[in-house]
This record gives structure tokens, C-alpha cells and sequence, in this order.
């Protein structure tokens, strides 16, 4: 085989691959006997075909499947031999490429690949140095956490007679809408509860400030105006008189704080065993976020250790994910449903806005990726299977119908699964790695 190699730019290499002559000529024999064997020529017996009449036959149907068998097979020697990583390849087309018995065969392919880099910097005696996270628990978060519990099992009582509403409170009216003096349909609300300084509008009226300083029993009248450009012609430029009346004041009444509190909270004997037990969860919780943390520190130094170009394919390929994310993420913001229309200039734009943030990504994996390999990291199928308990339970799920989601995507979700996973190892050992200082 002859292999030339020309650079076309820092990430982008043109092969040129020639297939020795003898190759071509033995594979095509191979072809045509195979051929032999399972034809049927009236006149010759099975494998008795005259290699000319063959060929007059099925010449064009043995050279193409002799050259899709040839172009992966000799691609594949050209890449080890030129001692790249290909991210992407382009292969001529092959429907007019011919190929002849005794004479070489030549192709081409232009190829994206991975940059190369030296090492450094992530391990002992380069080890990188992190300033210690100094956050704990402390016994007012305890407490806050405490009072969370509280407001959750607190209880709405009638409030005493002669109360007069104030911010906190709660206030159970109805509110109706009269126009020219006769009920106007749709605006009757019944028994609404209402936290007073909620600043919560009913039947897009704010009442916060006309039932401050009211009493159980009383009526009071708003009058609302609308323009003359609303919606709805009944009231459009005309004033509609809402009647609010306050049915009842209720006002929360919260537990003490003692051991029956911690016995309705769930199943503690006492409230020093619930405070440990929140104390054990939130300590839990800030260590993996004080973890995290370190991570990301870590991530970004290596980010800025190594400079090198990136494959422009891995940076779009990112780019396509990100956008694709933003877009699913606003159309569940406006309420699912059928997918919003997105015109290219959109798409265009958050495209720029991504790109560095793609090019971050895309840079990070690789460096965790010649991590792995440098350090020998591999993925079992018992890391798989913990990954999808974990993801499971995160999105509250049964694992088996993420499995299922999983294999749905074919081996493409499968490898972009295991290469997490990898990359969360090179992550873990770059950490492990690490000095905490302070």
C-alpha cells in the first residue's frame, strides 16, 4: 500500500491511498470464484463458468462490491500507518470510481482529526492545588431547616372575633363582578382563600390593599376600569364594580417546637434525633456540593493548561446538541405542546451565542479522554449499570424503562453513555490527584 498524506489544514489531512496491483488482482479473483459457485449458467456446471463469460456478466456488480469491500478495509491500514485519530471522514464518492485486474486502485479521504498534545499538570509532581472550601454546617441552618418543617405542619385557625386583617393573614372571600348593577358572567369567585400581602391578583384585580385593616363580615366595592382596546366588547372602555366580601379571617398557627413536632415529622423520638438527621442530610448534600465545585476548578485550570486547535466537526456536532437543548427547554416553558416554529436567523444566533461555550466542551472531553487513556481507565458494564441507577433515580424513574429509553437510541445513546461515564473517571482521578490546601 502507498499512503500520501497532505495537510490541509491544522486539524484536516487529504489520504491518498493506493491499493497494490496484486491486492486488486486477488480480490477480484476471489469475487469472481465465489460468483462461480453460487451461479447458475445454462450449460456449465456449477463452478464450470468461463471467467470471460463471467465477467462479460457481472463484471460491474463484482468490481463495486470488490471496492466497498477494499476502501474500509485499506482506509483502515492508512489511518494506523499515518498514526492519526480521525473524528471525521469524507471518502470519495464511489459509484464512478473503477477498478482492473493488475492494476492499482486508488483513492482518496479527507479526514478530521484529534489534536495531539503532551500531558501535564494534573498529576503528582505537577499535581494541581486547590484552596479548601472552609463552608459547613452550621446551627442556624439547622434551625432554618427546622422552621421549613414547621411551616409545612402548621395549621389554619378562625381567627379571633374583632380581628382586623394584616399582612399574613388569611382571608376567605368572594368576589363577584356587577355591571350597570346586574352580575356580570365570569366574574364570581367563591370562598377564594387568600394570604394577605401575597400581592396575588383575583380575577386580575389586586385586593391586597383594600382588605388591610377590614373585618369578617365586610363588603367592600371596587371599581375597575378597562380601555377601550380589551378583548372583551362587554367591558371594554366601560368601569365594572367588583364586590369583595370577606367571609372569614383565618391566621396560621404554627407547633411548638419539641419532640411531638419531630414525631409528626416522620419517624424520629425526639427532636434532637430529627435535627441530626436533617444535620447528617445537609452535610451530606454540601459535601458533594463543595465536590463539585472542586471539580469544575479543576476542569477550567485544565481548560486553560492546554492549547491546541479543536476538530471543527466535534465543535458542531456540540453546537447541535446545545441548540437543540434550548429549544426543548423553551417549549416546555411555554406548556409543551406542538414544537414552536424557529426560523434560521434564531437558530443562527444561538448558535454564535453557544460557540464558546460548545468549544469549552468539546476541548474538556478531549483532555479527559487522552486522560483515560493515558491512564488506563476503561468502563465495565457494572460502571454502566450503577450510571443508569444513578440517572434513574435522579429523574425518578424505573430503571427499566431508561434502559429501554437507552436502547431505543441505538448504540449511539449506548457509547455516549460509556463515554460519561469515562470522562466522570478521568474527572474523579485528576481530583483524587489533586492538593487541597488551607
Amino acid at each position: 500500500m502507498k499512503l500520501e498524506m497532505t495537510e490541509l489544514g491544522p486539524m484536516k489531512r487529504a489520504l491518498k491511498i493506493e491499493v497494490p496491483a496484486e491486492e486488486v488482482t486477488k480480490r477480484l479473483a476471489k469475487a469472481y470464484g465465489e460468483l462461480n459457485r453460487q451461479v447458475h449458467i445454462p450449460g456449465f456446471r456449477p463452478g464450470k463458468a468461463p471467467l470471460a463469460l463471467l465477467e462479460k456478466r457481472f463484471a460491474k456488480t463484482v468490481e463495486e462490491n470488490v471496492i466497498r469491500a477494499l476502501v474500509p478495509d485499506f482506509y483502515e491500514r492508512a489511518v494506523k500507518e499515518a498514526g492519526i485519530s480521525p473524528v471525521m471522514v469524507e471518502i470519495q464518492p464511489l459509484d464512478r470510481t473503477t477498478i482492473k485486474k493488475d492494476a492499482p486502485f486508488t483513492f482518496t479521504a479527507t479526514v478530521e482529526i484529534k489534536p495531539t498534545f503532551e500531558l501535564r499538570g494534573y498529576k503528582a509532581p505537577d499535581a494541581l492545588v486547590l484552596k479548601r472550601d472552609p463552608r459547613t454546617v452550621t446551627d442556624e441552618q439547622v434551625n432554618r431547616a427546622i422552621e421549613v418543617l414547621r411551616e409545612q405542619q402548621a395549621r389554619l385557625e378562625a381567627a379571633p372575633a374583632g380581628t382586623l386583617l394584616a399582612e399574613g393573614d388569611y382571608v376567605v372571600i368572594t368576589l363577584e363582578g356587577f355591571l350597570d348593577g346586574q352580575p356580570l358572567e365570569g366574574t364570581r369567585k367563591e370562598n377564594q382563600l387568600h394570604r394577605v400581602g401575597s400581592k396575588a391578583t383575583v380575577l386580575g384585580i389586586d385586593i391586597d390593599s383594600h382588605l388591610l385593616g377590614k373585618g369578617e363580615g365586610e363588603v367592600v366595592e371596587i371599581a375597575q376600569s378597562y380601555p377601550p382596546s380589551h378583548p372583551d366588547a362587554r367591558v371594554a372602555g366601560r368601569t365594572v364594580t367588583f364586590r369583595l366580601c370577606i367571609n372569614a379571617i383565618k391566621q396560621k398557627k404554627l407547633p411548638p417546637i419539641d419532640d411531638e413536632f419531630a414525631k409528626d415529622c416522620g419517624p424520629y423520638a425526639s427532636l434532637q434525633e430529627l435535627k441530626d438527621k436533617l444535620r447528617g442530610e445537609m452535610e451530606q448534600a454540601l459535601k458533594k456540593e463543595i465536590e463539585a465545585s472542586y471539580k469544575e476548578t479543576l476542569l477550567s485550570h485544565l481548560a486553560n493548561l492546554y492549547q491546541f486547535d479543536l476538530p471543527e466537526s466535534l465543535v458542531e456536532r456540540e453546537l447541535d446538541v446545545i441548540v437543540q437543548q434550548r429549544l426543548q427547554e423553551r417549549q416546555r416553558g411555554q406548556g409543551g405542546g406542538l414544537a414552536p416554529r424557529v426560523d434560521e436567523e434564531e437558530v443562527r444566533q444561538l448558535r454564535e451565542t453557544y460557540r464558546e461555550i460548545a468549544k469549552r466542551r468539546v476541548k474538556i472531553a478531549l483532555i479527559l479522554e487522552a486522560i483515560a487513556e493515558q491512564e488506563g481507565l476503561s468502563v465495565t458494564e457494572e460502571d454502566l449499570n450503577r450510571e443508569v441507577a444513578r440517572l434513574a433515580s435522579e429523574l425518578r424513574i424505573p430503571v427499566a424503562e431508561l434502559v429501554k429509553m437507552i436502547q431505543a437510541g441505538g448504540r449511539e445513546s449506548i457509547e455516549k453513555l460509556r463515554t460519561k461515564v469515562l470522562e466522570d473517571k478521568a474527572v474523579d482521578f485528576v481530583y483524587r490527584q489533586a492538593i487541597i490546601e488551607g
